[in-house]
């Protein structure tokens, strides 16, 4: 695994002896102190306690009160950029959208928009032929993505390398709401994939009917995302690559998908696993080695309503999910000028650590998979993600309030 831990950086030119110089009266700093509406604490030799000069941290409304914090004015441009760019992010699809409808006013646009949302709707198959056509690197190593994964911050781990020689499918742990790691790790190179895992070829999978959203079509297209169908999974582990067969390429499947985003509660990591076991049939018939995934904290960014406080509201979450495919959890976080209440994620850090390979032996027909060898295989899978959970979780989920649990 690389590391990712910096040492601290040299003290500024000029603060060498900032120790040394003389503090103002308590009686000034406690008057700015109170004008900066922080507690005014002490240590025992009468300057400041260092806690207090500490940012807020995101702590849950629950754990505070009714009140709400509001951001204070005087926030650094960097952290300003951080905020704006997630934002942005987050609202990918409703900016893309409203500038879309914003065409549609423009009748000197209708002759291209008529024929485009025809295509998009009936005859285009970029999201499912593998041909990875429209993905644009430049697009993927943009600077503005280090902002965005700063802003958790987010940072990627590798328990060891991966042979450009294989094809593998990366299962993503856990859903959380929006799964803002996956997105970082796999559709970005903001983490630094490619070093990582040179000669490999990611890509990030979402549900097909994305690609039916005009504009964000083509931005999560050029972005590399592509159907999770399983034709598009089967195209992609056996077009292109180092051999034209597939060898170098991996997918990245968010596993428990919607049904586990329910589950999806700061501090916790309930995996929807047990019965998915369709990845592992797709490794199988395309010879792709499993790389489980486990993403510490991505549970934590953001609160929701507990499904078993409110029985009622889950079955209606469950009743959209088999209807429309997907879920939508009651959530929220902080806002972009507030610390307690909005659908921005919570500045709490995510740590994506990828698992060893597990090597899969190809069967390329269906109908003579065996079964037991699924179960082994998902035996071991279920296994690596523990593993993973045990090494790190003392580093990387100390605030845990339960061990990882599998369910169906």
């Amino acid at each position: 695994m690389s590391p990712s831990d910096t040492p601290p950086g040299p003290i500024p030119l000029g603060q060498e002896n900032a120790a040394l110089q003389p503090t103002p009266a308590e009686g000034s700093l406690k008057r700015l102190w109170k004008r900066a509406n922080l507690p005014y604490k002490t240590s025992s030799f009468g300057v400041p306690d260092a806690a207090a000069l500490q940012a807020p941290q995101e702590t849950t409304k629950e754990s505070r009160g009714s009140s709400i914090r509001w951001a204070p004015l005087n926030v650094g441009l960097e952290r300003r950029l951080q905020t704006l760019v997630v934002l942005c992010h987050t609202l990918t699809i409703a900016i893309l959208l409203t500038a879309f409808f914003f065409l549609c006013a423009i009748p000197l646009f209708w002759p291209i928009i008529l024929p485009y949302l025809i295509y998009i709707s009936l005859f285009s198959t970029a999201a499912t032929s593998g041909d990875l056509s429209g993905r644009c690197d430049f697009l993927r190593s943009l600077g503005v993505w280090s902002i965005y994964a700063s802003y958790f911050p987010a940072r990627l781990h590798r328990s060891e390398p991966l042979l450009p020689t294989r094809k593998y499918i990366f299962g993503y742990h856990p859903h959380g709401i929006i799964s803002h790691g996956a997105f970082a790790a796999f559709a970005t190179e903001a983490l630094g994939f490619a070093k990582l895992f040179p000669g490999i070829t990611n890509t990030l999978l979402t549900l097909d009917s994305n690609f039916r959203i005009p504009l964000y079509r083509e931005y999560a297209l050029a972005m590399g995302i592509a159907s999770v169908s399983r034709e598009s999974c089967e195209n992609l582990l056996s077009k292109g690559g180092l051999d034209g067969e597939g060898m170098g390429r991996a997918v990245t499947i968010v596993i428990g998908g919607a049904r586990e985003s329910l589950d999806a509660l700061p501090h916790t990591l309930r995996l929807v696993l047990k019965r998915r076991k369709g990845f592992i049939k797709l490794a199988i018939h395309t010879g792709a080695d499993l790389v489980p995934v486990l993403a510490f904290g991505e549970n934590d960014l953001y609160e929701q309503v507990r499904s078993e406080n409110h029985p009622v509201i889950h079955k209606l979450q469950m009743l959209v999910k088999h209807t429309l495919g997907f879920t939508i959890p009651l959530f929220h976080a902080r806002g972009v000028f507030n610390y307690d209440v909005g659908l921005m994620p919570y500045r709490r850090p995510l740590n994506i650590v990828v698992g060893r390979p597990i090597h899969v032996v190809q069967q390329r027909d269906r109908e003579k998979i065996d079964d037991d060898y699924i179960n082994h295989l998902h035996s071991l899978y279920v296994q690596e993600l523990e593993r993973i959970w045990e090494e790190w979780k003392d580093k990387y989920a100390k605030d845990r309030t339960s061990e990882i649990e599998v369910v169906a």
